[in-house]
């Protein structure tokens, strides 16, 4: 373990490769710095102390770690604006996204942990459609989700799906570039806010005038961004995008929403031609632990879909998607059936993310799986009078 007084020892530099080489060896997903206090990563979903650094890191030693890991750029943005967003290699341990912030007057900062591959769809579980979605010539699609539900891993993916398979030419705006692609099959451009392109509002007026197959857009931000995806989607190209949202309708909410009252029948009439598909996902921890698992829910465009998007029949597009299996869809309550019955993710755990409470209703279930403590009474004595119980 360090002490204090050694960490304030270290080179800046020393202290923050250190943390992040320590962090990433032990399969972390995100490591928080902050003045004064000691390092902290996210380990199957817990922060805990970093090991070996459990002592605070001093504000000055942080400030100059972090300035020192910026561009010119960003450390013009961080003096004005307060935070900052880039990327961090550290040779022979990773690529990092970063976020650098002020709170209380003082430093603090988010990193996450890029995977040094990109994995393919099936690895990551995604759901069957996933692929044909990241096939199709032209349209929009969305991965949507809360922070940390591995929207960019998903669209890492299916990047690297069309890269191997398509002679497409792929242009990424990014703020900032999380996963570098090596161009395969596909000629892929990938553009950096900050670094390549002073805003994402300049590189997406730009975009169309590149020769783009394919438009990825780190996120759709605000309604310039969403404006210039849908003409994009509409002129012939494939758009992928994220957004922070719960599920599929709320996802065309947001969308819509975005614009003024007498634009909003406009844009649901683009995304009623142009919308492909939503995959709405969130990671779960293992029921045994050691990992997560990803719940989703899907949204395909079909003619009633595509209806009762432009018609804002958005509340019916729940019943949609339970009915849709044949075209891929399905709800994530019924996602969460599956990763129940498979005994992936804890029935007790998946109750917390259920549209319907009764969605588990008759479920089979492992009795590992099954939360003694809560049905029966505080009694886990009893032995289970089968191999599987119905909930």
């Amino acid at each position: 373990m360090r002490s204090a007084g050694g960490v304030a020892e270290d080179a800046p530099e020393r202290v923050l490769e250190g943390v992040l080489r320590t962090a990433a060896t032990m399969g972390s997903s995100d490591i928080h710095f902050s003045a004064d206090a000691p390092a902290l990563h996210r380990h199957d979903g817990h922060l805990v102390p970093v090991p070996g650094y459990d002592s605070p890191i001093p504000g000055p030693v942080l400030l100059d770690a972090l300035v020192g890991i910026m561009s010119a750029a960003h450390r013009e943005g961080f003096h004005a604006t307060g935070d900052v967003d880039l990327s961090h290699t550290v040779p022979g341990t990773g690529r990092f996204r970063v976020n650098v912030f002020r709170q209380l007057g003082q430093v603090a900062a988010a990193f996450r942990l890029i995977a040094s591959r990109a994995f393919t769809l099936d690895e990551l579980g995604a759901p069957a459609i996933a692929g044909d979605l990241a096939l199709r010539p032209r349209g929009l699609v969305l991965v949507t989700g809360p922070t940390g539900s591995g929207k960019s891993t998903t669209l890492t993916a299916m990047i690297d799906l069309i890269n191997r398979t398509k002679q497409d030419h792929v242009v990424t705006v990014e703020d900032p570039i999380e996963f570098v692609h090596t161009s395969q099959r596909s000629l892929i451009h990938q553009r950096e806010v900050g670094a390549d392109t002073t805003s994402f509002a300049e590189a997406l007026r730009r975009v169309l005038r590149q020769d783009p197959d394919v438009i990825l857009i780190g996120e759709l931000r605000d309604p310039e961004s969403i404006s210039t995806a849908l003409t994009a989607a509409e002129t012939g190209h494939l758009v992928l995008s994220t957004l922070h949202t719960q599920g599929a309708a709320k996802s065309i909410n947001r969308i819509v929403d975005a614009f003024p009252a007498h634009q909003q029948n406009q844009v649901r009439s683009q995304l009623g031609d142009t919308l492909q598909g939503v995959i709405s996902q969130t990671l779960l921890p293992k029921a045994q632990g050691g990992g997560r698992v990803i719940a989703t829910e899907v949204l395909v465009s079909t003619p009633a879909v595509a209806n009762l998007v432009r018609e804002n029949q958005i509340a019916q597009l729940y019943n949609a998607m339970q009915a849709g299996e044949g075209h891929g869809m399905h709800t994530l309550d019924q996602s969460l059936k599956t990763l129940v019955e498979s005994g992936d993710v804890a029935a007790s755990l998946a109750r917390h993310y259920l549209t319907d409470p009764h969605a588990l209703d008759g479920v089979r279930v492992r009795p590992r799986d099954y939360d003694a403590e809560a049905w029966l009474g505080g009694n886990a004595d009893p032995a289970p009078p089968s191999d599987d119980w119905i909930l």
